[in-house]
């Protein structure tokens, strides 16, 4: 190798040194948060009312262990919209059940109707809060896919009175229901991206799991700013950072999701995580790629030279055996920090994490590998398939054409509530349009509960 080549390997090690260095220093301080943020609970009551607004399609696996989670939540004063496309998706006999067994807490089943020019998820979001009532301090956002702890509103809103904190944000915990390579591979890449999660997390929020006063959702244009977007948690952290707001990661907003991908929807996940925040967060997208690149690259030049050194090369095999020690050794302190926290964050799920555990602390870099070719996948194209339905995006991150499957009739705008303020006295916008429509309640016949204003006899 000539001095040139030498510099540049150094170079680059050096580099993928000191990243795995930050990220082993930065999980060692998210566990240490984690372990003691979970050991005590929060003490400071909450104030104000929250609204929890849970966006969902399709039957969830465990989604009625987590929406009985989500009406349980140790909070006082709280009530929860689910929002779906239409009456025919299979999570409405589920939320309806649910509703009628939990009758202590205000909840209502919306439905938002077929999105056009958005995301369907963003459509379900902007019709929930196109009108909401004044006695509303907090909204949070949930996806029905994951399952909250009991302290979960709770930690998610009560260090809103924080000057400076414009939201508080968790992140999911895969678990995969069978333990495929597939399932354990990506549940070990979202540890991946777990590992960089510290106390303030780069003002982005994770929109399965996040809330915020209902004043900054005002301050910030939220509503507006999502029209005709695909991404609802990119472009709420894009508002916040231009507000110069801050984002909290909090460890006791973590959900547990469950996961059961085949190859092919493995790989087509990871791409699309990545390919949204290529569109949304062009920088953090590209701190990513470049970071991921220098790992793969130093780990493939020190395996090339340490090969070559013992057939007869002229560097001495010490110095990439060196390198490839300490990246795979702080590869396994990564991992071993990481998969740790299962106790706190899933203990009921520790038999499904043995497979992930084994890829995450010794399979590290092929981890990795897999990992950086779904950056590299994401890199091209402006196509997402998400929960079945196709969108295309403009390099603006507009969504320009949607293809969805006829398998619901629309229904758009119709509601059914439950107890406290009716939404058949609301006037939600229309998703494309600042033009208000009307909104009409399902017959009572057709709704295995009872409002509070027609009490049964």
């Amino acid at each position: 190798m000539d001095s040139y080549g030498f510099y540049a390997y150094l170079a680059l090690a050096g580099l993928a040194i000191i990243q795995a260095l930050a990220v082993a220093l930065n999980v060692y301080e998210h566990r240490r948060r984690a372990m003691v943020r979970l050991g005590r609970p929060i003490q400071k009551r909450p104030a104000g009312r929250a609204l929890v607004l849970a966006p969902c399609k399709g039957r969830d696996p465990g989604l009625e262990e987590n929406i009985r989670a989500l009406l349980t939540q140790d909070y006082p004063d709280y009530e929860v919209t689910f929002i779906v496309e239409d009456l025919s998706d299979p999570a409405c006999p589920v939320i309806r059940r649910m509703i009628a067994e939990h009758r202590q807490i205000t909840a209502r089943l919306l439905v938002a109707g077929r999105a056009t020019h958005c995301a369907q998820k963003v459509h379900n979001l902007r019709m929930a809060t196109a009108n909401i009532g004044p006695e509303i301090s907090h909204l949070a956002f949930f996806d029905s896919d994951g399952l909250p702890k009991p302290c979960w509103l709770r930690a998610a809103t009560y260090k809103h009175w924080v000057l400076g904190i414009g939201a508080t944000t968790g992140y999911r915990w895969l678990v995969p229901e069978r333990p495929t390579l597939a399932n354990n591979l990506v549940c070990a890449i979202n540890c991946n991206v777990l590992a960089l999660l510290s106390r303030d997390s780069y003002h982005m929020v994770w929109g399965g799991s996040w809330a915020l006063r209902r004043e900054v959702f005002e301050q910030i244009g939220l509503h507006d700013a999502w029209q005709g977007t695909l991404s609802d948690d990119l472009v709420a952290s894009r508002q916040l950072r231009r507000a110069a707001l801050r984002v909290r990661f909090d460890p006791a907003c973590m959900l547990t999701s469950m996961v059961d991908f085949s190859w092919p929807q493995m790989f087509a996940f990871v791409r699309r995580q990545y390919l949204i925040t290529r569109h949304y967060a062009f920088p953090m997208w590209l701190l990513a790629i470049s970071a991921s690149t220098i790992r793969s690259l130093a780990w493939t030049a020190s395996l090339i030279l340490l090969f070559g050194a013992q057939h007869g090369g002229a560097m001495q095999s010490w110095l990439p055996a060196a390198v490839l020690g300490l990246l795979y050794s702080m590869s396994i302190y990564r991992g071993w920090a990481v998969q740790s926290l299962a106790a706190v964050y899933s203990p009921e799920k520790l038999n499904n994490l043995r497979g992930v555990r084994r890829w995450d602390i010794w399979g590290g870099p092929l981890v990795a590998v897999v990992q950086w070719l779904g950056l590299i996948a994401s890199a091209f194209g402006h196509c997402v398939l998400w929960r079945g339905i196709s969108y295309r995006l403009d390099n603006h991150g507009q969504v320009t054409d949607i293809q969805a499957p006829e398998s619901f009739a629309s229904q758009a705008n119709m509601v059914i509530p439950r107890r406290r303020v009716p939404f058949s006295e609301r006037t939600p916008r229309d998703s494309d349009s600042s033009r208000p429509v009307p909104v009409h309640s399902v017959p009572l016949h057709s709704v295995p509960v009872h409002n509070s204003l027609n009490p049964e006899p």
